[in-house]
């Protein structure tokens, strides 16, 4: 795992404090230096560009004397990142403020992958550590990322700002900085990891105990009767999730989660915030500054309404209602997608479909984890209510014959203008 790899061995990177400055020190380099680099557009060799450089503790005449072990710090496709980070209103300036102003936070780890997940101090990015095979993955993925970007940046799918790796003692240590979905300042009263699948979708015992759990797909059930919108917002949600699942199911990806957040309004935004997570100590921003960074702005099609959304009240979340009639804030995103079915999960679905109903095991073919997926969003999660005067609690359901057409007609679409990719 990534903590045997840094923790233990020959002095190198042996504490997490030193993994973190190292990280700051070589962004902080590699952003610097793309600075001289003059902006032009970017081109095909972009994405497999990987520019290294070495960073002794005594300093070079390229950089600065550290107090950490020896490293080699690498970052790939740099100018397609600054690409993407431009595009989210992302300036240099920022980026390196944000990673390397004040130290990093270090986050429990909420999943089973053995990643580190770092968070920026003002709340702006996480930087996770991924294994060889999802960097790799990403690698491939960014000229189709890169057109998806550009035909719509407001996704709920991961949003990455750079991928990087440190080498120290023979050890590879590959990190991505993306986008941060839950604000530290607002107290998230329940979380959800979601896939659409019921076959062992249950939080764990160990998982129940803790200060703030990730609950699963079963406990949703359990405990919600659904999250009730507005049409309007209802339709922006689902629109969006339904274009999501289309470019992931396009690359052959699956076994994705939708990272789900509930806020009660009518409970005290303080009030029994989870150890290490921050309410507000007065040098944070308010609101993110990034652009289509918050879950309403990831759903709105308007920039102007999106703006108007994202207040100090909402933190960006989408207001919602419970079917006892709480008024929420949701946040929410689509996580790990770094999944390529055709190399990782293959034989992991072939054993399981001999054992269990292949309709609820979580991995199976991309097509129909997209189309499980969505059906399990648009009904048992997310509902719309019919109006103010019918009552919030008057549910319409999603109509599926006529979403799944659409689906498969604008996957069909898409396959023909990403065939050289998929």
């Amino acid at each position: 795992s990534f903590g045997l790899d840094i923790n233990g061995g020959d002095g190198i990177l042996t504490t997490s404090s030193a993994l973190k400055g190292a990280i700051q020190l070589g962004i902080g380099y590699t952003v610097g230096n793309l600075t001289s680099k003059p902006d032009r557009d970017v081109l095909m060799q972009d994405f497999y560009v990987v520019e290294s450089v070495f960073l002794p503790s005594e300093g070079s005449n390229l950089t600065p004397a550290h107090h950490y072990p020896d490293f080699r710090f690498k970052t790939y496709a740099p100018l397609a990142f600054r690409y993407f980070r431009e595009l989210f209103g992302i300036k240099p300036d920022d980026y390196l403020y944000s990673i390397c102003n004040e130290p990093l936070i270090e986050l429990s780890n909420p999943g089973a992958s053995g990643s580190l997940f770092y968070l920026t101090s003002d709340d702006e990015f996480i930087i996770k550590t991924v294994q060889h095979k999802e960097a790799e993955f990403l690698q491939k993925l960014l000229p189709g990322y890169y057109m998806n970007l550009n035909q719509n940046p407001r996704t709920l799918l991961p949003k990455f700002y750079g991928l990087y790796c440190i080498q120290s003692g023979g050890v590879n240590i590959r990190l991505v900085v993306m986008n941060n979905v839950l604000p530290r300042s607002v107290k998230m009263n329940y979380k959800y990891d979601l896939k659409g699948s019921t076959y062992k979708r249950r939080a764990s015992r160990k998982e129940r105990e803790k200060a703030c759990p990730v609950y699963k797909d079963l406990d949703f059930q359990d405990m919600h009767e659904g999250l009730y919108f507005d049409a309007d917002t209802y339709n922006a949600l689902m629109k969006t999730l339904q274009r999501d699942c289309l470019v992931l199911e396009s690359f052959k990806i699956m076994d994705y989660s939708l990272l789900l957040a509930v806020h009660v309004l009518d409970q005290s935004p303080k009030e029994g915030s989870e150890p290490g997570q921050a309410v507000g100590d007065g040098k944070r921003p308010v609101a993110q500054r990034v652009l289509y960074s918050t879950a309403m702005e990831s759903i709105q099609g308007d920039g102007k309404a999106a703006e108007a959304h994202t207040t100090d009240d909402t933190m960006g979340g989408i207001p919602a209602k419970s079917h006892k009639e709480e008024n929420l804030l949701i946040f929410l995103g689509i996580i790990d997608i770094l999944q390529s079915y055709r190399f990782i999960k293959k034989l992991e679905h072939s054993w399981k479909a001999l054992v269990y109903d292949g309709d609820s095991v979580s991995v199976h073919r991309p097509g129909f984890y997209a189309n499980r997926f969505l059906k399990f969003m648009s009904t048992s999660v997310f509902r719309k209510t019919l109006s103010k005067s019918a009552g919030f609690c008057s549910s319409v359901p999603y109509d599926r014959d006529t979403f799944m057409t659409q689906a498969v007609t604008q996957a069909r679409h898409w396959d023909r203008k990403t065939s050289v990719m998929v």
